[in-house]
């Protein structure tokens, strides 16, 4: 599995995980909602510091988008 899948998947079960639907990640990031659903689908290659800012909204270090379970 590549590292876009991977963090796709990390940013969909964690944001899952804590009950936040996309737009409310999207307002917590600032990011647009369809740019979150882009990521989600591995369709766009955040650069850190959205990493980083989605990683503080999750909750979770920044590590755990990027790393398998």
């Amino acid at each position: 599995m590549d590292l876009l899948t991977r963090f796709a998947g990390n940013v969909r079960r964690l944001r899952s995980k804590k009950n936040l639907s996309q737009k409310a990640l999207a307002d917590k990031v600032g990011i647009s909602v369809s740019y979150v659903s882009m990521l989600e689908r591995g369709q766009r290659s955040p650069p850190l510091e959205t990493i980083e800012k989605m990683a503080k909204a999750l909750g979770v270090p920044p590590a755990a988008l990027l790393g398998g379970r």
